[in-house]
């Protein structure tokens, strides 16, 4: 009944998944023990989920060692592949919460929705989210595509958002290839903004190396690259304001199994909601893949400390 349309590099750990669910550690209760509907306290085990690529793992630690920090016990069961699986298992109970993204989540349940904004997202989701399943707050920190250009060609043209991409018209676009039929791709572009002349060049990384060497080479005027890269610090490169929500909005948030819901719990993620940006994901994610090769522990246990939430 699910349709899958988070982007494609959540695939790539798909292979992994059987043995990494096989680990985790399965939430269960003791009615004995415990009043099950008490929501200010849980005696069990809380496992947290991931996808496979390291935004994913940052963001499952930065919610783990916040929970453990609550006195909450955690586990990890990182690196779990895309939503065909973490589904699944937090229907099963094999982990209990993880990091979503609110836009694609809600377009995972419903590929229909023309929700755009991240107030209009985060309230219809609120509908389509299954019965058992609950999401907390969103966080204004997001990883999503994005229209970018070099600095330099946005001094030089007068360049800020994707409508003024019709001072540079004709232009070369490079993304991956599904771009040239996306609604939210070159489509759009046409539809929305009104921009018709443009030649698509099909670049296989997912706004990776190759796309951003193609931009900075100026081989491509523009290009399609995910909000938290590195590399638009790196590059001095500018994502384009998007006034007209081409791009659904793509906002962090905690999915969990109701089961493991408590006060505490909702407490302390809303609390890291609060705090993370864009700005934070591009940094966190610098630290771990970029030359400092940090551990994932490390740079969430430093963020965490920056910004207050830990004792």
């Amino acid at each position: 009944m699910f349709t899958a349309t988070r982007k494609t590099r959540l695939a790539s750990g798909a292979i992994a998944v059987v043995a990494a669910i096989a680990l985790a550690g399965c939430a269960t209760s003791d009615p004995t023990a415990t009043d099950p509907t008490d929501s200010d306290s849980t005696g069990d085990t809380i496992t947290v989920g991931s996808f496979a690529y390291p935004e994913a793992e940052i963001l499952s630690e930065i919610y783990a060692q916040a929970l453990e920090n609550a006195g909450l016990t955690v586990e990890r069961s990182f690196n779990l592949g895309p939503r065909q699986t973490t589904i699944p298992a937090l229907e099963d109970g094999s982990i209990d919460l993880m990091p979503e993204y609110n836009g694609n989540l809600l377009f995972f349940y419903d590929p229909e929705s023309t929700a755009r904004t991240t107030d209009d997202v985060n309230a219809e989701l609120e509908t389509k989210v299954p019965e058992g399943f609950q999401v907390l707050d969103a966080s204004p920190a997001e990883d999503k595509d994005a229209y970018v250009v070099t600095q330099k060609l946005a001094d030089a043209e007068g360049l800020a958002s994707i409508g003024d991409l019709t001072k540079i018209e004709p232009f070369s676009l490079g993304a991956n290839p599904q771009f040239g039929e996306l609604g939210y791709g070159i489509p759009g572009l046409k539809s929305v903004y009104g921009i018709k002349d443009v030649k698509f060049v099909s670049i296989e990384d997912f706004g990776g190396p190759d796309t951003v060497k193609a931009l900075v080479d100026d081989a491509v005027q523009v290009a399609d690259i995910y909000t938290t890269s590195p590399d638009l610090v790196k590059e001095n490169l500018l994502v384009l304001d998007d006034p007209e929500n081409l791009i659904a909005a793509q906002n962090v948030l905690p999915l969990l199994n109701s089961d493991v819901y408590s006060d505490e719990l909702a407490t302390t993620l809303n609390a890291v909601s609060a705090a993370l940006t864009t700005e934070d994901l591009i940094a966190l994610r610098d630290r771990v893949e970029g030359d400092e090769k940090a551990q994932a522990a490390t740079a969430a246990t430093d963020w965490l400390t920056e910004a207050g939430l830990l004792e």
